[in-house]
C-alpha cells in the first residue's frame, strides 16, 4: 500500500462520524468528612477553610462537526457513583445550548447534539452538570462544568482578501525580484490537521514569475525583461489548503503585475544632418527651427538636454530645451548679416538627464547631429550709428544753428541713399528741424530752458528706393541755462506797518526766486531804488532782506499806504535786474503790535453792527425778495383761464363741464362751426391738445351741406383719417360726441338759437338740479349784469 493510499485512508476515517463514548464517572468518596487546610486566608476572620471532595471524574467531550447522520448525534454519557441504577437520580444539564442544542437523558445521563455544529461559528461550548434525587429534588453532587470541543473537518476553502491585485516592478530586474505577495485565509482551525495550512502555486504568468509556495510572495522569474518589448502582465495564484494534496480546498486570485521603466535606453536622433533657414533680420532671440531626439523610455528616464557643442556658430546661435515636448529650440544669439555671413554649421548634443549607473554597459546615453543654418537676404532697414543721440545746446543760441548730426547706412549691399526725417509727435512745436540727406539737426525757434529742459526728439532714417523700411532712433536735446532772468519777489507781500512804530522796527522779511539755475547757485542782492526817508532795507545776505523803518509814528489819516521800490539784481553773468514794488498800509496795532484796523473810512461807521452783518442782513432780504417773485411768478403761471374767453364766442363753443371734477377749466374744446363749415379751415392750423413732431398741410375735403346730420359727417371724417397716410399717428384721442335725441335736458347748443342775446332764457337751468346749477349762475348772472347796465 503506498503512501497516497494510506493518506486517503485517514482522511476518510477523519471524515466519518465516530460515537464519543467517554462517560463522565461520579465516584463516591469514602471520606465524606470535610478536610481542613493548614493555610489561613485574611478573608474569614482567621477560621480554616474547608473544601468538600467532589465526586466526579471529568474527561473533555470532543464532537465531529457538520454531522450529516439522520439521528441525533451521540456526544458522551454523565454518571454518577451514587446511581443505583434505580431511577433515583435525576440529571440536569444548563450552560451553552443546554435544552436547545445539547439534550440530556434525565434516567440515563447520556448527551445528544440535536443539529449540525460550525465550527467556525462556535469552536466550544461550556456546560454545567448536576444530579439530584429525583424525590428530594435535593443535589446529591455538587453542579460541576465541562466543555465540549468541536473538532474541526476541512469543509472551508482559502480566501484571498482582493479578487484582483495591482503590483509593479522595475523592467530590467534580476531574477528572484521580489513584485508583491499575496496571502489567503482558512477558516479552518489551523491547530487541527492540515485543514488551514495553505500552499501557493501559480495557475498563470509563467515563465515570467514564479511564487513562494509558503508565503505567497511574488517574484520575477525571467532576466532582463524589458518594458518597450511588453509592459503588462497578468498573473494568476492559486491558494490550496491541507498542504496543497490532493482533496486539498483552493481559492484563486489574479495579479496584474505592470513593468516599469527605467533608463537602458539612450536618445536618439532619427536624422544626422538637419537643415534650417533664417531671415538676416530677425531679431535677437528668434526661434529658428526645432531638433528632437526620440527616447524610448518614459517620464524621467526619456527627459533630455540638448546643448551646442561644436560648429562655426556657436556665438551666434543658442539652443534650449523645452521640457514639455523635450525638443531642443534654437534661437538667434546675436545679430545677423547676410552680406557678412550666409551659412553656420552647429554639432548639437542630446544627452540623458537621469542615467541610471547600471545600465552603464548600454551606454553612452547621448546623441549628436549636425544642424546647418543658412541666412536668407532680406532689405534691411538703415542702420545709426548709434544706439541714441545726445546733445547739448545753450538757450540764447540764434535761429538756424546746428545742434547735432545723426548718421546712417544701408547695411545691404547696394547701399541706398538714406533720407532723414523728424517725428513731428516728438516736437509738436517744431521748434528743431532736420536736413533730409545728410542728417544734420538745428534750430527752427528760440529755445527756452525755463519752458523745457529737455527736448527727447526721435529721428527717422528710410530708404530712398524703398521708403517704407524705415528704422528711429531717440535723439536726446538738453538745453543749457544762460543767465536770462532777472530774480523777482517769492511771494507777494501784504505789508503794513503801525501808526505808533518806532525807527528801526522790522516790519517785513522779503525773497526772491531766479527761474535760472546757475552753476555756482542763486545769490541776491536787495536794495532800494531811491532814498525813502521812511523805510529802508538791509540785505542779509542769505537771498533774504529786512524792510526796516527810518522815522517814528505814521499816520493813516495823512497817507494810508506807501510804496516801496526794491531793487532785486542776481550774481550771474550778465546781471540781472528787477524793481518789486512792497505796498505798505499803515494800520492802528495795540500795544504789543498786531493790526487791528488799517482802513480809514472805518473810523467813521458809526458803532453798532460790523460790516459783515450788514453784509449778511443785506443778503438775507435778496433771497427773501426772489423767493416772493418766483412763487407770485408760479401762481400766475397756475391761475385758471376763463370758462368763457369772449361773449361772442358762446355760440361757437362747447363747454365740457363736470361739477365733481373741475371741468370748467377745460376751455381747449373742440370748434363747433368747424363742423358745421370744413371749408373755414386755415391752412396749416395745428392741433391744441399735443405738440406735432411733423408739419401736415389739412386736406382740403368738399364742403358739407347744412342739412347734414352731424353722426355722418363724424362717420365721414373718421373714415377719411384712417385713410389718410398723412395723418400723424399722435397718440391722443379726439372725442366727437353725438348727444342725440332723449337727453333730458334737451340740447345745450347755442346752434338753433336765436342770434341775439337777449333772445336767451336760461331761468329753465335752475329747475334741473344741483348739476345745472353753476351753469345758471353763469348765465343767469350775465343777464342781471346787463340790465342792471
Amino acid at each position: 500500500m503506498t503512501i497516497q493510499q494510506v493518506l486517503f485512508l485517514l482522511l476518510l476515517w477523519m471524515w466519518l462520524p465516530h460515537p464519543c463514548h467517554t462517560e463522565m464517572l461520579f465516584r463516591r468518596t469514602p471520606d465524606l468528612r470535610p478536610k481542613t487546610f493548614g493555610g489561613r486566608a485574611s478573608g474569614n476572620d482567621g477560621k480554616a477553610i474547608h473544601r468538600q471532595k467532589r465526586g466526579w471524574m471529568w474527561n473533555q467531550f470532543f464532537l465531529l462537526e457538520e454531522y450529516t447522520g439522520s439521528d441525533y448525534q451521540y456526544v458522551g454519557k454523565l454518571h454518577s457513583d451514587q446511581d443505583k441504577g434505580d431511577g433515583s437520580l435525576k440529571y440536569i444539564l444548563s450552560g451553552d445550548g443546554a435544552g436547545t442544542l445539547f439534550i440530556i437523558d434525565e434516567k440515563t445521563g447520556d448527551i445528544h447534539a440535536t443539529r449540525r455544529i460550525d465550527r467556525e461559528e462556535k469552536a466550544f461550548y461550556t456546560l454545567r452538570a448536576q444530579a439530584i434525587n429525583r424525590r428530594t429534588l435535593r443535589p446529591v453532587e455538587p453542579e460541576s462544568e465541562f466543555v465540549i470541543k468541536i473538532h474541526d473537518i476541512n469543509d472551508n476553502e482559502p480566501t484571498f482578501p482582493e479578487e484582483i491585485y495591482t503590483a509593479s516592478v522595475p523592467e530590467m530586474s534580476v531574477v528572484g525580484t521580489s513584485v508583491v505577495q499575496v496571502t489567503a485565509t482558512d477558516a479552518d482551525d489551523p491547530s487541527y490537521g492540515n485543514s488551514a495550512r495553505i500552499i501557493y502555486s501559480i495557475l498563470q504568468g509563467q515563465p515570467y514569475f514564479s511564487v513562494e509556495p509558503e508565503t505567497g510572495i511574488i517574484r520575477t522569474a525571467l532576466p532582463n525583461m524589458n518594458r518597450e518589448n511588453r509592459e503588462q502582465y497578468q498573473v494568476v495564484i492559486q491558494a490550496k489548503d491541507m498542504g496543497g494534496q490532493m482533496g486539498g480546498l483552493s481559492g484563486t486570485t489574479t495579479v496584474n503585475i505592470t513593468l516599469t521603466d527605467v533608463n537602458d535606453n539612450p536618445p536618439r536622433f532619427p536624422q544626422s544632418t538637419i537643415h534650417l533657414r533664417i531671415p538676416e533680420s530677425s531679431p535677437v532671440g528668434t526661434a529658428i527651427g526645432s531638433v528632437k531626439a526620440t527616447d524610448a523610455d518614459t517620464g524621467k528616464n526619456a527627459e533630455v538636454e540638448y546643448r551646442i557643442i561644436d560648429g562655426d556658430g556657436t556665438d551666434m546661435f543658442d539652443i534650449v530645451t523645452q521640457k514639455d515636448t523635450q525638443e531642443g529650440i534654437i534661437t538667434v544669439r546675436k545679430p545677423l548679416d547676410y552680406e557678412t555671413r550666409r551659412l553656420y554649421t552647429l554639432k548639437v548634443e542630446a544627452e540623458n538627464t537621469h542615467v541610471d549607473p547600471r545600465f552603464y554597459y548600454l551606454g553612452p546615453f547621448k546623441d549628436t547631429t549636425i544642424v546647418k543654418i543658412s541666412v536668407e537676404d532680406v532689405d534691411e532697414p538703415p542702420v545709426f550709428s548709434r544706439s541714441s543721440y545726445l546733445f547739448e545746446v545753450h538757450e540764447d543760441i540764434e535761429l538756424g544753428t546746428i545742434i547735432g548730426t545723426v548718421m546712417a547706412r544701408d547695411p545691404d549691399s547696394a547701399s541706398s541713399p538714406i533720407r532723414f526725417s523728424l517725428d513731428r509727435h516728438t516736437d509738436l512745436d517744431r521748434i528743431f528741424n532736420i536736413h533730409s540727406g545728410n542728417g544734420s539737426i538745428y534750430t527752427s525757434k528760440p529755445l527756452d530752458r525755463e519752458i523745457s529742459q529737455w527736448h527727447n526728439l526721435s529721428v527717422i532714417a528710410a530708404e530712398i528706393n524703398n521708403p517704407k523700411d524705415t528704422t528711429r532712433v531717440p535723439v536726446y536735446v538738453r538745453i543749457l541755462d544762460v543767465n536770462d532772468n532777472a530774480p523777482q519777489f517769492a511771494v507777494f507781500y501784504d505789508t503794513f506797518v503801525c501808526e505808533n512804530a518806532r525807527a528801526g522796527q522790522l516790519i517785513q522779511t522779503i525773497s526772491a526766486v531766479d527761474k535760472d539755475d546757475p552753476l555756482g547757485g542763486q545769490k541776491f542782492f536787495f536794495s532800494l531804488a531811491a532814498v525813502n526817508p521812511n523805510f529802508t532795507v538791509q540785505d542779509n545776505e542769505d537771498n533774504t532782506a529786512r524792510i526796516l523803518t527810518r522815522r517814528n509814528g505814521f499816520s493813516r489819516h495823512e497817507i494810508s499806504t506807501y510804496l516801496l521800490p526794491v531793487v532785486i539784481s542776481d550774481n550771474d553773468y550778465p546781471i540781472q535786474s528787477s524793481t518789486g514794488t512792497l505796498t505798505i498800509r499803515v494800520c492802528a496795532c495795540d500795544s504789543r503790535g498786531n493790526m487791528q484796523s488799517c482802513s480809514a473810512e472805518a473810523l467813521l461807521l458809526p458803532a453798532g453792527l460790523s460790516t459783515g452783518a450788514l453784509v449778511a442782513i443785506l443778503l438775507c432780504i435778496i433771497i427773501l425778495l426772489v423767493i416772493v417773485v418766483l412763487f407770485a411768478a408760479l401762481k400766475r403761471q397756475r391761475k385758471k383761464e376763463p370758462l368763457i374767453l369772449s361773449k361772442e364766442d358762446i355760440r361757437d363753443n362747447i363747454v365740457s363741464y363736470n361739477d365733481e371734477g373741475g371741468g370748467e377749466e377745460d376751455t381747449q374744446a373742440f370748434d363747433i362751426g368747424t363742423l358745421r363749415n370744413p371749408a373755414a379751415i386755415e391752412d396749416k392750423k395745428l392741433r391744441r391738445d399735443i405738440i406735432p413732431e411733423t408739419f401736415f398741410v389739412p386736406r382740403r375735403t368738399p364742403s358739407v351741406p347744412d342739412n347734414t346730420d352731424v353722426r355722418d359727417f363724424i362717420n365721414q371724417r373718421l373714415k377719411e383719417h384712417d385713410t389718410d397716410p398723412s395723418a400723424p399717428p399722435y397718440d391722443s384721442l379726439a372725442t366727437y360726441a353725438y348727444e342725440g335725441n332723449d337727453s333730458i335736458a334737451e340740447s345745450l347748443s347755442s346752434l338753433e338759437s336765436g342770434t341775439t342775446e337777449g333772445d336767451q332764457n336760461y331761468d329753465y337751468l335752475r329747475e334741473w338740479g344741483p348739476r345745472f346749477n353753476k351753469l345758471a349762475e353763469m348765465y343767469g348772472g350775465g343777464e342781471s349784469d346787463k340790465d342792471t347796465s
